[in-house]
């Protein structure tokens, strides 16, 4: 049995989101262990001032903000190459 090179693309595309969503979800649950492991490290020590906490929390903001959207971007790359297969899949079908 033949596979026709679209379908084995969609294949490889789908294998690739796949790898990439379970990747970044163990990468999301390791930053957000690192993060309550700061937080109890944070709340513990009284040496550092309240505007340097103030930092650290502003850090984690913005990481988190960047990782979100980072994830937002790279799906949406993901949608995009999936339509181009389902066009290219819909004008050979059409012929």
């Amino acid at each position: 049995m033949k596979m026709d090179n679209m379908a084995l693309a969609r294949q490889m595309i789908d294998f690739y989101k796949s790898s990439f969503d379970n990747a970044f979800q163990a990468f999301a649950i390791l930053q957000e262990q690192t993060g309550k492991m700061l937080q109890t490290f944070l709340l513990q020590n009284n040496w550092l001032p309240d505007e340097g906490r103030k930092v650290i929390d502003e850090w984690g903001h913005v990481y988190e903000r960047g990782l979100a959207d980072f994830k937002e971007k790279v799906n949406e790359h993901f949608t995009k190459v999936e339509a181009f297969f389902a066009k290219a899949q819909a004008e050979k079908n059409s012929k």
